[in-house]
């Protein structure tokens, strides 16, 4: 904890203060759990790894009798690119219900965080971890080297998933996007991304966004915190997909998507009118699906799943990798 005497720099409570001497104080967030052989809630299993130097990943394996190759999602977390991790609490209980209802193999990757690792870092780790389960599908039956034996010996790389939520389903965006552009290793498709309450957000207002005082918004306000370079600042098409410059949506290199929202959340109107704009991309040839929760908040599903609306999501996003 951080001294009271210190002086603030930066305050974006109730995500986390950066103090004048450099010290993050981070304000939001669930302890670290570690992996667990057998979950004993779903009997999934969980394990860590790591991709890189700078990149790990839990995996989660759920407990099955057939021996079909199971699809992968590749998971990306949330927390305003600056806060949690694929080892907290929160995710690890999440990630062991999705793989379970799913019967998925997940990957939930660790990616660094600002502000000691301001964005693009956390795109680039995600692409790289994508691409380091894409490898895993050339020369598949190869045991040796850095070959994660669980992907080899039970992955589908036929149905290969990407979804996150808020900052998570921020850099699913993305991830997609330059999926249409470069080639996974071994030439591997995206099947489908799930985007869960995405963090977008521009300096024009959308729907019922509050067109005053934007710039002292959180949600203003903790982009040009963890991606200070940004051209266009909060115009970005990384942040804003509706951007005057951002790249067509047609562009996305999947062939399905799901946008989940939450009637009660700030972002509900970007995450509505991204499927919208989907739709209206005539160059896509996909399928995109919109669902929407009602009396829900942000990010609901994951900090009280036991909920009867909850639960019901969860089954809609496995369903959708299942499918």
């Amino acid at each position: 904890m951080a001294s009271a005497t210190k002086e603030i720099a930066t305050d974006l409570t109730p995500a986390l203060r950066v103090y004048k001497d450099g010290t993050v104080e981070r304000l939001f967030g669930s302890p670290h759990v570690p992996p667990s052989p057998e979950d004993q809630t779903t009997g999934v299993s969980s394990k860590d790894v790591t991709i890189s130097p700078l990149i790990s990943a839990r995996l989660y394996l759920p407990k099955t009798t057939t021996t079909q190759k199971l699809p992968i999602l590749v998971y990306f977390h949330g927390g305003a690119f600056c806060v949690e991790s694929a080892f907290s609490f929160l995710d690890h209980r999440y990630m062991n219900l999705i793989a379970s209802e799913s019967q998925a193999l997940v990957v939930s990757v660790e990616y660094r965080l600002a502000p000691e690792h301001p964005l693009p870092a956390a795109y680039e780790d995600c692409w790289d971890a994508t691409q380091w389960v894409a490898s895993h599908a050339v020369d598949g039956n190869d045991d040796g080297g850095d070959k994660e034996l669980w992907l080899i010996n039970h992955g589908d790389f036929e149905r290969v998933f990407i979804g996150g939520d808020s900052a998570g389903g921020n850099i699913v965006h993305n991830i997609a996007m330059r999926a249409g552009i470069e080639r996974f290793h071994g030439d591997l498709k995206i099947l489908g991304a799930f985007l869960s309450c995405p963090y977008f957000w521009g300096s024009k207002p959308l729907g019922s966004e509050p067109s005053e005082s934007r710039e002292q918004m959180l949600t203003y306000r903790m982009w040009m915190f963890v991606y200070p370079s940004a051209p266009g600042g909060i115009d970005n098409p990384m942040i804003n997909p509706f951007a005057d410059d951002a790249p067509s949506l047609s562009g996305l290199g999947c062939s399905k998507v799901l946008v989940c929202v939450a009637e009660k959340d700030t972002l509900r109107d970007r995450g509505v009118h991204y499927v919208e704009a989907v739709k209206e991309e005539s160059g896509w040839k996909g399928e995109v699906e919109l669902v929407e929760v009602e009396g829900e908040d942000h990010c609901f599903h994951i900090f009280t799943p036991d909920t009867e609306n909850a639960k019901n999501l969860i089954k809609r996003l496995a369903s959708f990798i299942a499918q």
